[in-house]
């Protein structure tokens, strides 16, 4: 059997990022943008009323970056508002290394994560986390 490399990373070293939605427009927000720490299982979220780059290097700049530190590593798949040149250029800027993930089926990593963490499925994750926002906004 194969020698494997033991990875360790420290506690909001590795985030993953994606995007939820669109959903039914409230109070003119229809995304939810979800970051994960693969370590902790740390949650962020944020509404938002697009899903292009600028929201995402706002919220990372000013949630991620200014709360948790500069990551090492960040895990997105190759959607275009995650995989694009505004996005590569901050993630150089601040040496962040940017890894590309396949989704290998429609119910995508972010909820296996969830899961795991809260012991809930899938759907009790989603309309918590809607609910939430709602009660917030």
């Amino acid at each position: 059997m194969p020698q494997q490399p033991i990875l360790l990373y420290e506690v909001f070293n590795v985030w993953g990022i994606d995007f939820m939605g669109p959903f039914t427009i409230s109070e003119g927000n229809s995304y939810i943008l979800l970051v994960i720490d693969y370590v902790s299982r740390w949650v962020e979220v944020k509404v938002t009323r697009t899903n292009n780059a600028k929201a995402v290097v706002t919220f990372l700049k000013s949630n991620i970056f200014c709360r948790f530190g500069v990551p090492k590593a960040l895990i997105s798949d190759q959607e275009s508002h995650l995989y694009n040149k505004t996005m590569s250029t901050l993630l150089e800027k601040y040496g962040v290394i940017h890894q590309v993930a396949t989704a290998y089926h429609p119910p995508n990593q972010r909820w296996r994560i969830l899961a795991k963490a809260t012991g809930a499925d899938s759907w009790r994750i989603l309309y918590g986390l809607i609910g939430q926002l709602i009660r917030l906004y």
